[in-house]
């Protein structure tokens, strides 16, 4: 709880200094994880943008890769006017039998190749699956990540902890009302929180009612290259299970209704990432307000309404 003191040290020019070095030397260490297992030159100056958990439809890690290949249509297209370089690392593991979500992650390593082999591309955006993603790696990724990828259907997610994790060592959220992420908002406040997307309400609605998707522009673009075959050149028809997926007249996930709402959040965490200042200001909230969450005060609400323990002068802290 006494993270919450952190709070007014969000004006402080020189502890705003220090926090920036401290996140950017985290970054250094990840930029040698990925470099490592990876083979990947992520830049330091760059937007750390990160996914790591379990693959899963309802956690939607398709809906980042189809904003990284919108991302990398407009790199393609000459539209990078102010665009903010970011790196994408993903990670995750895969039930042996869920063949969905094995393809997601073939579908990852192809986008990842064709992002950086691409010399047009390599000053934009540059994007990393980590192999073997476990506890040992989350402990180097975890204090590295200025932007944590909560992005799941809502209602969809019992609870998670792993954004618990990314806001205690400060990096912004950009997520859905599912799960902890609603209270996550409501401690840091909805102005350090960058939400989109459909509510669980809106959700179970549209799936009692939903009728033919409606596909934006920018999706349509983003479908378009995935169905040239431009990730799998020497692997025709690969991934046409994904766009089965993602045009599915009654798709649960929600992809195609999140989308543009999920471009538009990924807009505004650039331009807030433009403000360097700001952006750790926020940084340092999110860690402020993260106490709530923390093993402490789990352990003490057991104490308290599960054991009915009594407090002694060892536990009473």
């Amino acid at each position: 709880t006494q993270l919450t003191s952190l709070n007014g040290l969000t004006q402080d020019k020189a502890f705003i200094k220090q926090w920036q070095q401290v996140k950017f030397d985290n970054k250094a260490k990840l930029a040698a994880l990925v470099a490592q297992e990876c083979e990947v030159e992520f830049d330091l100056s760059m937007l750390f943008d990160v996914q790591v958990k379990r693959i899963h439809e309802y956690k939607r890690q398709l809906l980042n890769l189809l904003h990284v290949v919108h991302l990398y249509g407009r790199i393609l297209d000459g539209d990078v006017k102010d665009m903010v370089p970011r790196c994408v690392l993903m990670g995750g593991k895969a039930a042996p039998g869920y063949a969905m979500a094995k393809l997601i992650i073939k579908f990852a390593n192809n986008l990842a190749h064709m992002i950086n082999s691409d010399p047009r591309v390599k000053p934009y955006l540059r994007m990393a699956y980590l192999p073997n993603y476990n506890v040992s790696a989350m402990e180097v990724i975890c204090p590295g990540t200025e932007l944590s990828e909560q992005i799941s259907t809502a209602g969809k997610e019992a609870s998670g902890t792993g954004n618990m994790k990314f806001m205690m060592n400060g990096a912004l959220t950009i997520g859905t009302l599912d799960g902890a992420n609603i209270e996550i908002r409501e401690q840091v406040g909805p102005d350090n929180f960058f939400l989109f997307g459909l509510s669980a309400e809106q959700v179970a609605q549209a799936n009692d009612t939903q009728e033919n998707q409606i596909f934006s522009p920018a999706l349509l673009k983003v479908i378009a290259l995935l169905k040239s075959g431009h990730f799998n050149l020497v692997e025709p028809g690969i991934f046409d299970p994904i766009i089965a997926a993602i045009e599915a007249p009654k798709d649960q996930w929600r992809l195609a209704a999140d989308f543009d709402s999920y471009c538009q959040a990924q807009l505004h965490v650039a331009n807030t990432y433009l403000d360097k200042e700001t952006w750790q200001q926020m940084s340092i909230r999110n860690t402020a307000a993260s106490g709530r969450f923390s093993s402490d005060v789990t352990i003490g609400q057991y104490r308290d309404d599960i054991w009915m323990a009594k407090k002694t002068a060892n536990n009473n802290r």
